[in-house]
């Protein structure tokens, strides 16, 4: 069985472009391994469907690799909304150095109530003075909010969850089973993945980078969000390629119409934490049962194991604790948290995950058993921990108007510029016949399959 498990060789393929993101840590040389596994995996899965006699040459241009971990969608004549609520952000608590998440209201409203103040970034400030980061880190998680406290290297290494995270594999394959794929002979060697239905139940950032990219070599998304859901900050980057619609799961009737649409998906991807969907209903034995023939392929942010398996995170949070924000601050010799220049371990675990999709889709189609796929973004910090920098004066940090698809694309927000694709195989070009659009524009049944 050889199910991924690592960066592909640097000697398997090819890399064009120069330069580097600036930063303590090997951002762009992760960037350009990532999109190299998922064109090694996919060239894979080509020839165990026999679309191709051998397996097609993989490039990756090095320069777009590092630009697409940063937004790849430039809106023309308008605006994108901002990332971040107004109250996000790292604070100084009266021992060390805090991050807020508060995109989410909840998480938002969360660390207010422990706070005791108005949402108002000085407020808020004031307050963090007269807490120690750890209790604050606690109470606001204990709450249910989202939050991190910036730790070193050596202190997250000596961590509970920083040692599990440590015996984590990078992908961690789980639950054995025999598939049978679907037949798919609307798939060629241009378009691979033409015909296969992904089900998405992913949100920011790196499931959807993931779908994105499936949806960029022929795979019909369909992505499932409850109603009034929204990210308006990377909606117009992510959402390319996709069917986006909403469903109520908490509904007896929504939780049926996703069983349906699970019955009748070839990959599940999703990022539930540990038991989040076995409160759904959706057990193990559930989806086992509905979809027996599905690839899935999950993350959380935190790892599968330790205290912290079902805690909340995001990448800037794992950043935190995982002293990447440290290590830069001290590489930056600057006197606050000085994270990576994109969050570049919620795009890795997105093109990791990729290729695990087509990993599993390749070992089926050779008949051989597969089995679900986890990471998480605190893995894939350690695996960005231990990459070696290339030299170079070169930085990378803004696009050129070269660096961009001549055609425009008509978003649902208004026109725009996508970069160019940074993966090519011999035989195979990525693009996207669906321009990005809007959450709950469509919906919740396949397109293929629509009367």
């Amino acid at each position: 069985m050889t199910l991924v498990s690592a960066l592909p060789d640097p000697e398997s393929y090819r890399v064009i472009g120069s330069g580097a993101r600036p930063s303590a840590f090997a951002v762009s040389e992760l960037a350009t391994a990532s999109f190299a596994a998922v064109g090694q995996e996919l060239a894979r899965l080509m020839v165990s469907l026999n679309l191709t006699s051998s397996a097609p040459n993989v490039t990756v241009d090095h320069r777009l690799a590092s630009l697409w971990y940063g937004f790849s969608f430039k809106p023309e004549g308008w605006e994108m909304p901002s990332l971040w609520d107004a109250i996000a952000g790292d604070y100084q608590a009266s021992d060390g150095w805090i991050r807020l998440h508060t995109n989410l209201a909840r998480h938002r409203l969360a660390a207010l109530k422990v706070l005791k103040v108005d949402a108002n970034r000085d407020a808020v400030a004031q307050a963090l003075k007269t807490w120690a980061v750890a209790d604050l880190e606690t109470a606001i998680v204990a709450e249910g909010g989202a939050t991190a406290a910036m730790r070193s290297r050596a202190e997250w290494l000596e961590h509970p969850q920083g040692r599990a995270v440590s015996r984590d594999p990078l992908i961690g394959w789980h639950n054995p089973r025999q598939i049978m794929l679907r037949d798919r002979p609307e798939a060629t060697d241009k378009r691979p993945l033409q015909g296969l239905r992904v089900l998405d139940l992913t949100r920011v950032l790196a499931g959807p980078i993931a779908t994105r990219t499936l949806a960029g070599v022929g795979a019909e998304v369909l992505r499932i969000d409850p109603p009034g859901w929204d990210e308006p900050g990377v909606i117009p980057d992510v959402s390319l390629g996709k069917h986006c619609a909403y469903l109520d799961l908490k509904s007896p009737a929504g939780m049926e119409t996703l069983q349906e649409l699970l019955s009748q998906a070839d990959v599940f991807v999703h990022g539930y934490r540990p038991g989040a969907l076995d409160a759904l209903g959706l057990t193990q034995a559930k989806r086992d049962a509905i979809a027996p023939n599905r690839v899935e392929v999950t993350l959380n942010a935190y790892g599968w194991q330790g205290p912290w398996a079902n805690r909340r995170g995001f990448d800037s949070l794992v950043q935190m604790s995982a002293g990447i924000a440290d290590t830069g601050r001290i590489w930056a010799k600057a006197d606050k948290p000085t994270p990576l220049p994109v969050q570049a371990l919620d795009h890795a675990t997105g093109y990791l995950m990729a290729a695990a999709v087509l990993s599993a889709l390749a070992e089926a189609a050779q008949g051989n058993s597969i089995m679900q796929a986890r990471l998480s973004l605190a893995r894939t910090a350690e695996l960005l921990a231990i990459l070696s920098k290339s030299e170079t004066s070169e930085d990378i940090e803004n696009a050129n108007p070269t660096d961009y698809a001549r055609t425009p694309e008509e978003s649902g927000w208004g026109v725009g510029h996508r970069l160019k694709p940074a993966l090519r195989l011999s035989t195979t070009e990525m693009h996207w016949p669906l321009p990005a659009s809007k959450l709950g524009t469509y919906q919740p049944v396949w397109p293929t399959l629509k009367p």
